[in-house]
């Protein structure tokens, strides 16, 4: 084998493994969503209390990630993608008790394992793959985000329907720690980089949030994802729920629904990595997208019971490819503009922006959901938000500081 072949075999195997890691530990995220529906009687609370649920677990993804970035470059990127999946298999698993002062524990825990996996990834995929495909080797990467959406709406309401939902809850935390113990496997091969000595940059909280402050590009990229993340997470956190009270569909249907969108999510990141490494325009694709999330969203505030199942599957499939479709080409816009090429601080750093839209975002569509309003209203809210960060990449590009 020449050393051509042996490189792309060596990414492709990386590319699967990050890939299958990032789609099990989002599974677990979107576990809660889809089954809160069928949990809530157990819980004692309402179904739309889950946008709570999601922003606890950001905000301690908003924590891990910077910290995960410099984990990877001491434990390398394997370990540290092992570390995530058991966290989030012990998350799930603490979800499954019904208890809300536990749940709250599991949200934390889910956080601790979100956060860095997208660090650890990108280490992985970074240093093998050739600047030509960088976008659609990272969209593809990312596409475990919506294919753990996917495998959540497909496989949980019916398990939910057989079996009951802490049934599906264990069985999400099982295949993480499978998924953990075969990368054990390979860990030697992929974790060569490492090293055990600490690097003083990575002691401060505060001295990986300058990464992002000093770097003009880095900081536009950052601001925007915080509005795009928090649009996705509303969409994919309300959807089940949003489908089954005000549309008036059953469970299974609206399960089906949430698993189309979460496919067009796939599709999306696919397409627009590939749209970008061709055309040369990552930026413009992501201001595309940001307008395309706002019409979609102000389509979804008029979905009403009387809408054919066909438009709202349509219409929810549209809004996955934009919501769920950017994160593959931000992320490798992050890494290309890297300080000094160090990809794992510099993601772990700027995702921390991403993670506080998560937080903050899905608050106030809970909020305005709560405090009188409505879904349109909420809709139509996000829909603003989208645009507002899609605006950024129709101004006059960032000089970098």
């Amino acid at each position: 084998m020449n050393a051509k072949s042996a490189d792309a075999r060596e990414l492709v195997v990386a590319l699967v493994l990050a890939t299958v890691a990032q789609a099990l530990v989002s599974m677990a995220i979107f576990a809660p969503a889809v089954l809160a529906p069928a949990a809530q009687a157990d819980v004692g609370v309402g179904a739309s209390t889950v946008g709570i649920f999601i922003s606890i677990v950001f905000a301690a993804a908003a924590f891990a990630a910077p910290l995960g970035g410099a984990q990877v470059v001491r434990y390398g990127p394997v370990r540290v993608s092992q570390y995530c999946l058991l966290w989030a298999a012990g998350g799930i698993a603490l979800f499954a008790t019904a208890s809300p002062p536990v749940i709250v524990c599991a949200a934390l825990a889910m956080g601790f394992g979100y956060g860095p996996v997208t660090p650890a990834s990108s280490a992985m995929l970074a240093s093998r793959s050739p600047d030509r495909l960088r976008n659609m080797i990272m969209s593809i990467r990312q596409s475990g985000v919506t294919l753990g959406g996917v495998l959540a709406g497909a496989l949980l309401p019916g398990l939910t329907i057989a079996y009951g939902w802490r049934v599906s809850s264990f069985a999400v935390g099982a295949a993480c720690l499978l998924c953990a113990a075969v990368l054990q496997i390979v860990r030697e091969r992929y974790d060569t980089e490492r090293t055990n000595v600490r690097h003083p940059e990575h002691r401060s909280y505060a001295a990986l949030m300058r990464v992002v402050f000093r770097h003009a590009e880095l900081r536009q990229l950052a601001l925007t994802s915080f509005t795009y993340s928090g649009v996705q997470m509303c969409f994919g956190s309300f959807l089940v729920v949003f489908l089954t009270q005000r549309a008036g569909m059953g469970y299974v249907e609206a399960g089906v629904i949430y698993s189309t969108a979460m496919t067009g999510g796939v599709i999306g990141r696919l397409l627009w990595g590939v749209l970008a490494d061709y055309f040369g325009r990552p930026r413009v694709f992501l201001g595309i997208l940001g307008v395309t999330m706002w019409l979609s969203a102000f389509a979804m505030a008029q979905v009403t019971t009387q809408w054919p199942y066909a438009a709202v599957l349509v219409v929810s499939a549209v809004f996955g490819i934009s919501a769920f479709g950017w994160n593959g080409i931000y992320i490798a816009e992050v890494a290309r503009i890297a300080p000094a090429g160090n990809v794992a601080l510099a993601t772990g750093a700027a995702i921390v922006f991403t993670f506080l839209g998560i937080v903050i975002v899905p608050v106030l569509f809970w909020l305005v959901i709560t405090l009188g309003g409505s879904y349109p209203a909420a809709f139509m809210l996000i829909g603003m938000i989208a645009l507002s960060g899609g605006l950024l990449f129709f101004r006059k590009p960032a000089v970098a500081s």
